[in-house]
């Protein structure tokens, strides 16, 4: 754990070619060890972190050579020593990776585990796989949200990390998630198309709303099965903004299952969930199959749930029906 004085003093980092290419949030979150994130994106808007004597926003990607100056962080950390990651764990981890290459890695992340620790956070993902597999270089391609199961891309080595982030940042790689979200959708297929706008609560904790102010985003829905109080849909975000899904979800009227922090007052008659209902599906990388992680056991349990539930209400059929059969 670093010192109360650790980050007292102007701090300067300069980035070599391992780090080049990465977004300055994520270079600062790996580097100031014991700073709360909120903290971190509070400096980079305040001007505190500047990259070659200029102001910085968090998406704003380094380059070799990038002088980066961090200014005295004057506040009272707590105690947030690491935990070793466990043999078990690690282990359990490793064994979820479901495609490997000489560049990329793919695991089927189970929902309630971090991509990476952080404030509060005693490891993740990416800390786990590290330790495991003893490769000092994985990094994270991109993230999904802690209570999200399902597919993310690891890349073993730099150039696996660049072409594969170009291809996001391009929209060339189909991300397609599977949702359980509550009411009936009515259009089979629709694109939400709604603004997000990421704000931050009194406490640090990031939110997002639909707003005039936010960033074009859009979310292409297909429905897959209807039920009697839910709908699963098959989601596909044409853009990557934080909580996309679960906004657009909440934006028409019809939030994700299990979501505390969008929709949860919802009204809701059917099964109850005791996770967030999304689960990344599937990845069409250009070069690669598609690759596709199924549905975990708790939401395969929920939707048999479902389809016994609409069954239940079913009108038997009487000889009169079966003549029309």
């Amino acid at each position: 754990m670093n010192s109360t004085q650790e980050w007292q003093s102007v701090t300067w980092f300069e980035v070599d070619e391992h780090q080049s290419g990465q977004r300055i949030d994520n270079f600062l979150f790996s580097r100031l060890k014991g700073v709360p994130k909120s903290r971190i994106y509070r400096l980079m808007r305040e001007g505190q972190v500047r990259v070659n004597k200029k102001r910085i926003k968090a998406e704003t990607k380094l380059a070799i050579g990038d002088q980066v100056r961090v200014a005295p962080i004057r506040y009272e950390p707590k105690d947030e020593t690491p935990v070793p990651v466990s043999d078990k764990v690690a282990q359990s981890l490793l064994s979820r990776v479901i495609y490997e290459d000489e560049g990329l890695m793919v695991v089927n992340k189970p929902s309630g585990i971090a991509v990476h620790g952080g404030s509060g956070v005693a490891y993740g993902l990416i800390e786990g796989l590290r330790a495991a597999s003893g490769k000092k270089y994985l990094e994270l391609i991109h993230r999904i949200d802690r209570d999200t199961s399902g597919l993310v891309m690891i890349s073993k080595k730099r150039s696996t990390l660049k072409t594969l982030q170009d291809l996001l940042r391009e929209h060339k790689i189909k991300k397609t998630y599977a949702a359980i979200v509550k009411g009936n959708v009515v259009l089979d297929r629709q694109l939400i198309d709604a603004p997000l706008h990421r704000y931050e609560l009194a406490n640090g904790e990031r939110r997002v709303c639909v707003s005039k102010e936010g960033k074009e985003s859009k979310t292409q829905w297909n429905v897959a099965e209807r039920f009697m109080h839910a709908t699963l849909v098959y989601a596909s975000p044409l853009s990557g903004r934080t909580h996309q899904i679960r906004v657009h979800g909440l934006s028409i009227g019809h939030p994700l299952i299990g979501d505390d922090k969008y929709g949860h007052e919802t009204a809701y008659k059917g099964p109850k969930a005791r996770r967030l209902c999304l689960h990344a599906l599937r990845l069409e990388i250009p070069g690669y199959e598609t690759i596709e992680a199924p549905l975990p056991e708790d939401m395969q349990s929920l939707v048999a749930q479902l389809r016994a539930q609409k069954k239940d209400k079913e009108p038997a059929l009487t000889d009169r029906d079966e003549d029309y059969k």
